[in-house]
C-alpha cells in the first residue's frame, strides 16, 4: 500500500486554514524561524522493523490485524509512516528476524518507498531453530569459547547482510549477565565480552561503527555484564574509534540524569546515538514522551547544546531510532506518536535561548535558568513540526491522516486480520 500524493494534498487543504493561523500564531515570536524549519526539515528518526507488528510481554501477546508478514510488508509500513510524516526516512533490522533474502530486490524497495537502511542490529538474547549451541547463560561473554564463537560469528554475518544493504552500523545489545551471586565471575565475564568484540570490531568495514548498547537489569536481575553507560564506554574506548555507545532511554534505573550522561558522551566524543522510547518503572518501552516529555526535552537541550559546540550535524552526526513496544496499541500510531513526540523535543530545544542561558549560568542565577528552559519548554510547537512536514510533502496531522484514510483497515483486507510480525 502507497499514499499517492494528491490524497496527502487533498487532507492538508482540509487543515491548511487552521494550521496557518495557528502557524503564524508561535512563528511570530521566533525570530530564526526559518532555520528552525530547515533543521526540523531534514531531521529524521528510522524506524525498527521489530516494531510494526504489535509487542508483548512474558505473559502474552495480543496481535493486531494486518500487521506485516515479511520483511517486504514491513518496509512497505515504514514507507506509509514516513509518507504521512515525511520524518522517518529508514529503516534498521534486525537479524535474524529480517534476514534480506535478496538485498538487491529488498533496496530497491526501500528506494521506491523513500528509504534507507540505518544500523543493522544482532541478536544472541535468544536460541534460535537449529542454533547449535544455548544461549541460555550468555553469548559473547559465556564460559565455553565454542558458545562466544558462536556469537561472534552471528555478529559477523550481520555485517555481511547490512554491507549489502549499505548500512554503516551495527548494534550490539547483550542480555549476558547472571540471576544470583556466585553464577558468574564479572571480571572474566567483561574480558570475554571485550575480546569477543574485538573480533567483531576486527570484521568491520573501515566506513563502518559498532554501537554497544547496555541495560541494567533483565532477563539477568543480579548483574548485568555491560550494565550501564560507564562499562559500555569503557569497551568502546578500548575498543577503538569506530566504538561508541547506544542509549536506550528505558535502559537506566529510576531517577538516572540521563541527560548528563548524554552530555559527558557527547563531550567525550562516544555517543553513537539512541533508542528513543519512554518508562515509569523501568524498561517499559512505552511511547516515546508519554510519561516523561520534559525529560525528553532536557536530553534534546543538552544534544543541541553539545552538538553546536562540536560543530556537528543534527540530523546526521549520531543515531537516531524508536525502539518501543506497543502492546495495546496500533504499531504504526505508536511509531507515529513516538516521531511527533521526538521532532516536538527537538523543536522546543531549538528554541532555547543559548546566549541568555549561558549568561545565567555564568551569574549562578539559578531561577532565571530554569526559567528559559521552561520558556522553551512551555511553547507549544506542533504547529512548526506541523509546518516541517507540510513543506516536505507529509501531513499536518499524521495520525489524524492515518485513521481518516483507515489505513489499518486496508491493511487488514490486504494481509488479513490473524497475521502476526516477528519481533517484539
Amino acid at each position: 500500500m502507497q499514499l499517492e500524493k494528491y490524497t496527502i494534498d487533498e487532507l492538508n487543504h482540509q487543515q491548511a486554514k487552521k494550521h496557518q493561523w495557528r502557524f503564524n500564531g508561535v512563528a511570530a515570536d521566533i525570530s530564526n524561524i526559518d532555520d528552525v524549519l530547515k533543521k526540523l526539515g531534514v531531521f529524521n528518526i528510522a524506524i525498527p522493523s521489530w516494531a510494526l507488528g504489535t509487542g508483548g510481554t512474558r505473559f502474552g501477546r495480543f496481535s493486531g490485524g494486518g500487521e506485516p508478514r515479511s520483511l517486504e510488508e514491513k518496509i512497505e509500513d515504514v514507507g506509509l509512516i514516513h509518507a504521512l510524516n515525511k520524518s522517518s526516512n529508514a529503516i534498521s533490522l534486525h537479524i535474524p528476524w529480517d534476514i534480506p533474502k535478496n538485498a538487491v530486490a529488498i533496496k530497491a524497495l526501500a528506494a521506491q518507498h523513500g528509504l534507507h537502511f540505518d544500523a543493522v542490529n544482532s541478536n544472541t538474547f535468544q536460541d534460535q531453530k537449529d542454533q547449535k549451541l544455548s544461549y541460555k547463560f550468555g553469548s559473547l561473554h559465556h564460559i565455553d569459547k565454542a558458545v562466544r564463537k558462536q556469537a561472534i560469528e552471528h555478529n559477523i554475518e550481520v555485517i555481511k547482510y547490512g554491507r549489502q544493504l549499505e548500512s554503516k552500523a551495527i548494534s550490539v545489545w547483550l542480555s549476558d549477565g547472571s540471576n544470583f551471586p556466585g553464577q558468574l565471575n564479572f571480571r572474566k565475564a567483561f574480558q570475554n565480552t571485550l575480546e569477543s568484540l574485538e573480533e567483531i570490531y576486527a570484521a568491520l568495514p573501515d566506513d563502518w561503527k559498532i554501537w554497544v548498547e547496555y541495560k541494567p537489569y533483565e532477563p539477568n536481575f543480579y548483574s548485568t555484564t555491560i550494565g550501564d553507560w560507564g562499562q559500555s564506554y569503557l569497551l568502546a574506548n578500548k575498543l577503538g574509534a569506530k566504538a561508541s555507545t547506544l542509549v536506550d532511554l528505558g535502559h537506566h534505573l529510576q531517577g538516572t540524569n540521563i541527560e548528563q550522561i548524554v552530555s559527558l558522551l557527547l563531550m567525550e566524543g562516544k555517543l553513537a546515538g539512541f533508542h528513543f522510547n519512554d518508562s515509569k518503572y523501568g524498561d517499559d518501552d512505552l511511547t516515546v514522551g508519554s510519561i516523561n516529555p520534559y525529560q525528553l526535552f532536557l536530553i534534546f537541550n543538552e544534544l543541541v547544546e553539545g552538538m553546536d559546540a562540536k560543530g556537528m550535524d543534527h540530523a546526521t552526526s549520531i543515531g537516531w531510532m524508536i525502539d518501543a513496544s506497543h502492546n495495546v496499541k496500533d504499531p504504526i500510531e505508536d511509531l507515529l506518536q513516538s516521531v511527533q513526540a521526538i521532532k516536538i523535543a527537538y523543536a522546543q530545544a531549538l528554541l532555547v535561548d543559548k546566549t541568555a542561558l549561558v549568561t545565567a549560568q555564568n551569574n549562578n542565577d539559578v531561577t532565571l535558568a530554569q526559567e528559559i528552559l521552561q520558556q522553551a519548554y512551555r511553547t507549544d510547537v506542533r504547529p512548526l513540526v506541523a509546518e516541517a512536514s507540510l513543506r516536505n510533502g507529509g501531513t499536518l496531522d499524521p495520525i489524524g491522516a492515518f485513521r481518516k484514510l483507515n489505513i489499518r483497515g486496508n491493511l487488514i483486507k490486504e494481509r488479513g486480520l490473524k497475521t502476526v510480525a516477528t519481533g517484539l
